[in-house]
């Protein structure tokens, strides 16, 4: 596998950088350590720019190659998750109820070591701009960069991402060029009704048969409203309502999530959970609120940038590692929001077998980082070459 030699040589700084950060974790917008950190080693390096504070806690550095270009961007992000690390490992997570459940921790070595070669030698026309973004677990913390005028400040022409993907052989690069994750949006469905003695059903309306009701229908929009082909997942993850046995209640709620691909099958659910919670308040006379909130838009690589992406992995781990047309995952990510900005791409990178990410046994494999950290040289090195 022809990692570049000198990512090779300090691999084991890399392995250093990682366990400390997944030792460290911290949550969403709260990165202070991590971004001190982060900011230490790229002035260790000898970056050009180092930009603090972008979406409270996030960075972006600039390091300059040979001659007038474009800039090209590279993003990592950097935060953890609400989880309690299970396995006791020399470096396991310092802070109860949280850990780097995900690899964020890993994503942000990678890109450290590319910053560090990329610092070194400079084999490039133009300038990379090194993101390295709080907040991708919930908070949104991508579009809050974008937001900040992170894509015009420093004239990003195209960005690139990764993800490790447990699983999948240590090395493969998989993804497609198009949607490759799902919208992620929530919705909560509020039902107030007429309590009263449970023996005299006749005297309330019951919002828990309310909530039944609508919990089956919810159902048939995947499997009623939308075609076989058109990927969509609902999952109602929420009911809630009563106290004791022998009152019927006041109040019901349903929530749960909504994954889709497209705009149009997204629109079409929207429309058929207004039309089930007012045909669910005619039927039963109770008052039926929905409150349906967006969250993340689907992950859109653009072909283009997709495929000069897929030509630079192979040229990483050959051509039997690289997966193209793998199917969309229904999970997200708010690097879509930067892929609305500008150009590029989000590819996975295989991290070997072992228990998949958001699980309080996962941990990021080091062995994969001077994979990521070649991979991301390489998109820049071969997108904005020297003049000869």
């Amino acid at each position: 596998m022809p990692i570049i030699n000198r990512i090779a040589e300090f691999h084991g700084d890399m392995k250093e950088w990682r366990q400390h950060l997944h030792a460290h974790p911290e949550l969403q917008f709260d990165c202070h350590q991590t971004a001190a950190f982060v900011a230490a080693r790229l002035r260790e390096f000898g970056v050009d720019e180092i930009h603090e504070g972008i979406a409270q806690t996030g960075i972006v550095a600039i390091v300059n190659g040979q001659g007038d270009g474009p800039t090209i961007g590279l993003r990592a992000d950097m935060d953890a998750l609400p989880i309690q690390e299970l396995p006791d490992r020399p470096y396991k997570s310092g802070i109860d109820g949280k850990m780097h459940a995900c690899g964020h921790d890993g994503h942000t070595t990678m890109l450290l070591g590319a910053a560090r070669y990329l610092a070194e030698t400079r084999n490039f026309s133009g300038r990379v701009a090194l993101i390295f973004q709080p907040a991708e677990e919930g908070g949104a913390g991508g579009k809050v960069m974008c937001d900040e005028g992170m894509m015009d400040k420093f004239a990003i022409a195209q960005v690139y991402g990764v993800h490790n993907a447990p699983g999948f052989p240590v090395g493969m690069f998989l993804g497609n060029s198009g949607p490759v994750l799902a919208a992620a949006d929530t919705f909560r469905i509020d039902i107030t009704g007429q309590g009263g003695h449970a023996a005299e059903p006749e005297n309330t309306i019951d919002p828990v048969q309310v909530a039944m009701q609508i919990v089956q229908a919810i159902q048939t929009i995947s499997s009623r409203n939308v075609p076989a082909l058109d990927n969509l997942v609902i999952s109602v993850t929420q009911v809630h309502a009563g106290t004791v046995d022998n009152i019927i209640p006041q109040t019901a709620f349903v929530g749960g999530t909504v994954r889709t691909l497209k705009k149009e099958i997204q629109a079409v659910v929207v429309a058929r959970l207004k039309a089930i919670c007012a045909g669910a308040e005619a039927s039963f006379g109770a008052t039926v609120a929905l409150d349906f909130e967006y969250g993340y838009p689907p992950t859109v690589n653009h072909p283009a940038e997709t495929g000069f992406a897929f030509a630079v992995a192979e040229g990483i781990s050959g051509g039997e590692k690289v997966l193209d047309d793998c199917p969309p995952i229904m999970a997200s990510e708010d690097f879509a929001y930067m892929l609305e900005a500008r150009p590029g791409a989000y590819l996975m990178i295989g991290q070997g077998e072992g228990p998949t990410v958001h699980h309080p046994e996962y941990d990021f494999n080091d062995e994969i980082s001077p994979i990521g950290a070649s991979y991301f040289v390489k998109l820049v090195e071969t997108a904005q070459p020297l003049e000869s």
